[in-house]
């Protein structure tokens, strides 16, 4: 080939990404990267600021390491920045880099020499460098790429925050950015930017300049995820069968040895299966949170039914469950006892205001339905006292109001509510809208993430979804007790709340 073919195919960034790298395949095999054809997908259908939704195993961090690459070594003074969940799987990105770089022509890489490298930075004589890191903040970036963030979103809310606020904020207008991760609930920043775009989506508008698009990539996008009759040796389940009908009844078929290698992963995933491998954007949220006390309840729930549009019965009396926030949020469940069956109908949550506030909204929400209060639960933090110019506990103060409270005591034990209330999930059902933002905090609720160690704690994490779970745990632990006899005592006038 001749210099000057030589150059025009170097100035090529498609040709050079197909043509000029080497990668470790999934085999442990060192192979001539060449893009397969959801990574082609992608490159065909970028926009500035780009959110992956994946399934498992489709090649986009290689496809965004190697970009990240290119452009250092083929554009002076550009800084790229790659954020993972931890900082050994940073130094992971950082020596992926490192191996294409190595794998270059002798030539390129005399042309474009590395300058310094350690753990955090590797830097080319052109004064161009790739950062890695679990955030990054005081440097401006050109290209940025964050790895499993909804895995960051649901583990470490203090560092998704970081890096929202930090490492998204660092690089420049019209510049790439990328992040690439499996769903993690239905919760985080994650998942609120997958919202917003897949919304958008449906409403057929295109994302502006700083809105973040979204590309979904399933399952079935990997050629390789497919069985032939020997390899499966089995005949489908009923619950296989009903699952393909439901996916070909919207629109996608599946070619039977795609079923196979489907029905094979799931029996090896479980649960997690629509999380790890979805077959729509929907299904990668449907999955239960890891962590999550209430997540599979909550999905048995939703499988069966319990989740939906159900009408109000005015005749029957409505109970409020309650978790009081002092300098945070106050959340109160709605709930109807039904031919046996606990129908929560309402949840609300505000943060930043007095009693008065909620007991306010009760009585609008009352009228508004024409509904009959029946008993409500609150914990004990109702028997505090709250100093002025009369020395009143908050529940005489809601006494006074008409509302009379059975105080919950606070269980010695937080794990044995969280048990009482899975234990009751299976009997409750849930009315749309109006619990919607409340099962999710509930979906959401886990336990606390050891940062050093990897694992989860055996306690509960404190955040935005405590509250609501804890306003369930009051009807967990309270609901079968009877009222206290001196609720009954107090003879005040009652004060309207407006």
């Amino acid at each position: 080939m001749d210099r000057e073919a030589l150059q025009a195919q170097l100035a090529d960034p498609e040709w050079r990404i197909d043509n000029l790298y080497r990668v470790i395949d999934k085999y442990g095999q060192v192979v001539q990267f060449e893009r397969n054809a959801p990574q082609r997908r992608l490159a065909a259908d970028l926009h500035y600021l780009n959110l992956i939704l994946k399934a498992r195993q489709l090649g986009f961090s290689t496809l965004i390491l190697l970009l990240a690459l290119d452009r250092c070594l083929f554009n002076t003074n550009f800084s790229a920045g790659l954020v993972a969940d931890t900082e050994a799987n940073a130094q992971d990105l950082l020596n992926r880099i490192e191996f294409a770089y190595e794998g270059l022509p002798e030539a390129l890489r005399r042309a474009v020499p590395v300058k310094n490298r350690n753990l955090s930075l590797m830097e080319f004589e052109n004064g161009s460098s790739v950062r890695v890191g679990v955030s990054l903040r005081s440097k401006t970036l050109n290209f940025v790429h964050v790895s499993e963030y909804g895995k960051i979103c649901a583990r470490n809310p203090e560092k998704a925050r970081e890096i929202l606020t930090g490492t998204l904020n660092t690089f420049a207008r019209k510049q790439l950015g990328f992040i690439e991760s499996t769903a993690e609930g239905r919760s985080g920043d994650f998942y609120n930017k997958c919202q917003n775009g897949l919304r958008r989506q449906a409403e057929g508008r295109k994302p502006g300049l700083m809105d973040w698009k979204v590309h979904f990539f399933p399952w079935m996008e990997d050629e390789a995820y497919t069985l032939s009759r020997d390899e499966f040796g089995r005949k489908f389940r009923p619950d296989e069968v009903a699952y393909f009908e439901k996916l070909l009844a919207e629109g996608i078929r599946l070619e039977r040895p795609q079923m196979r290698w489907y029905a094979s992963k799931w029996t090896e995933q479980g649960d997690d299966m629509m999380r790890e491998y979805p077959t729509t954007p929907e299904e990668a949220f449907a999955s239960t949170k890891d962590g999550a006390y209430f997540g599979k309840q909550v999905r048995a729930l939703r499988a069966r039914k319990e989740v939906g549009d159900f009408p109000f019965e005015p005749r029957t009396p409505v109970n409020t469950f309650w978790d009081l926030g002092i300098d945070d949020s106050t959340a109160i469940w709605l709930h109807q006892e039904i031919a046996g069956r606990h129908c929560f109908i309402e949840y609300f949550e505000s943060s930043g205001e007095g009693l008065s506030f909620y007991l306010a909204w009760l009585e609008r929400w009352r009228a508004q339905r024409g509904a009959v209060f029946g008993r409500h639960f609150g914990p004990h933090d109702l028997d505090h006292r709250r100093m002025g110019e009369n020395v009143y506990t908050l529940r005489r103060a809601a006494a006074d109001a008409g509302y009379l409270f059975t105080v919950v005591p606070k269980t010695s034990n937080k794990l044995s509510s969280i048990e009482r209330a899975r234990g009751l999930l299976p009997k409750c059902r849930f009315a749309m809208p109006g619990c919607e933002k409340g099962l999710e905090h509930l979906e959401s609720y886990s336990r606390d993430w050891n940062e050093r160690d990897g694992v989860w704690r055996t306690h509960p994490r404190h955040d935005e979804h405590s509250h609501c779970a804890d306003a369930f745990m009051t009807f967990a632990d309270g609901y079968r007790q009877k009222p206290e006899e001196d609720l009954n005592a107090p003879k005040v006038k009652r004060r309207a709340f407006v």
